[in-house]
């Protein structure tokens, strides 16, 4: 019996655990690993408080996520994945990340949970830029300077 495509979406709109763990259950599941990525009131790189975040993405952004949870998804004992990565301005405490992972054993499940979440970070072409209590930004990331970095 075939899988289920992974569920992925880069999204403007708030991001729904539930929906996740919802496109990755199932009656062969025994286990639903999930990580949610929040935004913090801090960086501890940068001195001031963080009070937002905004995301840009590339234009291929949608696609290449969807490819990391196509490989993440064929690996053996994998039965859902389901990823979503938000873009936008974000306050303190709303989601950026959510990913889910559905296994028959809660070990496999949270090692590819990690996993993926892992691979996003570090091949998704997603930029953020904290905005701090004092007004100014830092983009994270790009190796810029903070007054430097995409307008």
């Amino acid at each position: 019996m075939a899988e289920p495509a992974p569920f992925t979406a880069i999204s403007a709109a708030p991001l729904e655990l539930a929906v996740h763990v919802a496109a990755v259950s199932g009656p062969r599941a025994g286990a639903i690993a999930t990580f949610l990525g929040t935004v913090r009131d801090h960086d501890p790189e940068v001195s001031g408080e963080v009070v937002a975040l905004e995301y840009s993405a590339h234009p291929d952004a949608a696609a290449i996520l969807a490819r990391i949870a196509a490989q993440v998804a064929a690996a053996d004992g994998v039965l859902g994945v389901a990823v979503s990565h938000r873009v936008g301005r974000l306050g303190v405490g709303e989601p950026a990340i959510v990913a889910a992972v559905a296994t028959a054993h809660r070990a496999l499940a949270f090692d590819v949970c990690r996993a993926l979440v892992e691979r996003v970070k570090a091949e998704l072409p997603v930029w953020k830029r904290e905005i701090l209590v004092d007004g100014s930004h830092v983009w994270v990331g790009l190796g810029l300077a903070p007054a430097d970095g995409p307008a």
